[in-house]
């Protein structure tokens, strides 16, 4: 799930934020201050922590929204949320407490051709199964579904296919992102399976993002269209599982919260992978790329017995001898450098290349968030990037100022964001940094 880079201990002990804080609400500015101005309405709230928002593409313009606690609502195109829910998976996942907790249901996909097939893919944290290794957390699901003949609006909880399992060791950095390809294959996000530094119980001495017979820290790509229960593509880089799992596409990750393909440009594929504790990171993943983790985070070498201090030198290559793959942009986090002008957050929520049409002056850029600049209070923050000049490689950052907005943050932690068919961006929010109550929220970018 949320990608904060804390270990379990920190995770257990961590304060709940204080019942007064307010619900974050755009102030509409005057005539003078809207031009070209961004403001955030509100669309749908009473969720706990909403992570998917998806287009239900049978042409009614609804939109499904996950939250975490394993629900599926449907937001009409009225504004109003349906009474009955899309899908409930709370009985097949694993507990969640009201605390704070990285599992769930994280992942949300409808299959390119929806409205034909009817089919949908879910990724969701369930109970270790019975051959799991012993003290390991849970296992995750990679499921298919099917919606019910006679209304695209309710999935079938009898349609279950699960696609793909795979244990985890710890409770935190899941990943657990879907999307589909401009190929049509689906892209899984996996984080490096939790605790701290890639390196605690149930991760190999190189830590699982380098560690190519593990599933863990890595993009699959896996075709759901052929096999049983699913085939891997020939252009896999380990297709025929030699020298690495035939899933997958990218390794060197340590949680990848937010993967996306921009629906324009050239279609590439963009992860925002979190720190451990210095440096948060956005990159645009190639088929076979290494994105370093945990040798390295951003541009920096990484050792995880100094996890505050990056060595001076280290490998700049991973296990199959290829070069690491430099992401596209970095930031400084907080925890390491809290007095450091170049810090902007804690933990990077990935977002989308903008290519609505509302924001003339935001086309091309990649829109995106920082979940918060502290851990105790909701303090996030919303960014644009832009691609660089020339021959140029790294992406410049921006602050992304809304209309009315006081403040360098605003009061809420974004868990996501979320992309309509119109390729309009969302903005979800919780003022928890827990599974506690009914306070997530989704609010939609607007002009001003």
């Amino acid at each position: 799930m949320r990608a904060v880079k804390t270990n379990l201990l920190h995770h257990t002990s961590a304060l709940i934020v204080s019942l007064a804080i307010a619900i974050f609400t755009s102030v509409t500015p005057n005539a003078a201050d809207t031009k070209g101005g961004i403001g955030l309405t509100p669309v749908a709230e009473g969720f706990t922590s909403p992570l998917n928002l998806v287009p239900l593409a049978d042409g009614s313009g609804r939109l499904l929204i996950a939250d975490q606690i394993g629900t599926i609502h449907v937001l009409n195109k009225d504004g109003t949320l349906s009474d009955r829910l899309f899908l409930d998976l709370r009985d097949r996942m694993v507990k969640l407490p009201e605390g704070f907790d990285e599992r769930g249901l994280l992942g949300l996909a409808l299959h390119p051709t929806f409205r034909e097939n009817r089919k949908l893919y879910i990724y969701y944290s369930a109970p270790l199964r019975k051959d799991g290794p012993d003290g390991w957390n849970h296992t995750t699901h990679v499921s298919e579904f099917q919606v019910k003949d006679s209304d695209f609006a309710q999935a079938d909880p009898a349609s279950e296919r699960v696609l793909l399992q795979f244990d985890e060791p710890q409770m935190n950095h899941n990943c657990g992102r879907l999307v589909f390809g401009p190929d049509g294959y689906l892209y899984i996000g996996v984080g490096d399976g939790g605790g701290a530094n890639d390196n605690e119980f149930g991760h190999a001495p190189q830590g699982n993002g380098q560690d190519l017979a593990t599933l863990l820290g890595k993009i699959l790509r896996i075709d759901i269209n052929k096999g049983n229960p699913y085939a891997i593509p020939a252009d896999n880089p380990f297709a025929d599982g030699k020298l690495g799992r035939p899933e997958i596409y990218a390794c060197g990750f340590r949680n990848p919260w937010g993967i996306s393909f921009d629906r324009g440009g050239k279609h590439e594929l963009f992860a925002a992978d979190v720190g451990q504790d210095s440096f948060e990171e956005v990159n645009i993943v190639v088929k076979g790329g290494n994105f370093g983790w945990r040798t390295r985070e951003g541009f920096h070498w990484f050792d995880p017995k100094t996890p505050t201090k990056a060595p001076e030198s280290g490998p700049t290559a991973g296990p199959d001898g290829k070069p690491f793959v430099d992401p596209i942009l970095e930031y400084k986090n907080f925890k390491a450098f809290p007095k450091d002008p170049g810090s902007k957050g804690t933990s990077v929520t990935g977002g989308y290349v903008y290519r609505g049409k509302a924001f003339p002056q935001l086309q091309g850029k990649y829109v995106f968030a920082d979940w918060s600049q502290t851990w105790a209070l909701p303090r996030a923050v919303l960014f644009a990037a832009s691609p660089p000049g020339g021959d140029g490689k790294k992406w410049s950052l921006e602050t992304l100022q809304l209309a009315g907005q006081t403040k360098p943050y605003l009061d809420v932690y974004i868990v996501a964001l979320g992309e309509d068919d119109q390729g309009e961006l969302y903005v979800l929010t919780s003022l928890r940094n827990s599974l506690m109550g009914k306070f997530g929220k989704v609010q939609k970018l607007v002009p001003m």
